[in-house]
């Protein structure tokens, strides 16, 4: 055995944000509010395209933020068990 591999158990989060879906002209807008200022936003020309762009917004900044050893905004929902997010 590999003593310098980590056995340590990762544990898994799940963070649910909130995102706010606007129409914008032609297409749509979308924000996180709790990652905003930190280029939590995007646009798309369907309501469908601007929901799939912000969630990879969202989890590119979460990684990043998990990577660097930022806190995560608090204004968010923390589960220690896996969760299934379906917006209809």
């Amino acid at each position: 055995m590999n003593r310098d591999v980590a056995t340590k158990e990762q544990k898994i989060k799940t963070y649910s944000f909130k995102v706010v879906l606007e129409r914008d002209g032609d297409g749509w807008r979308a924000y996180c509010p709790a990652l905003e200022q930190i280029g939590g936003a995007t646009w798309g020309k369907t309501r469908e395209e601007t929901l799939k762009h912000i969630n990879e917004v969202v989890q590119v900044i979460v990684h990043e933020l998990i990577e660097d050893g930022e806190p995560i905004p608090e204004d968010l929902k923390i589960s220690d068990e896996p969760l299934v997010s379906v917006t209809v």
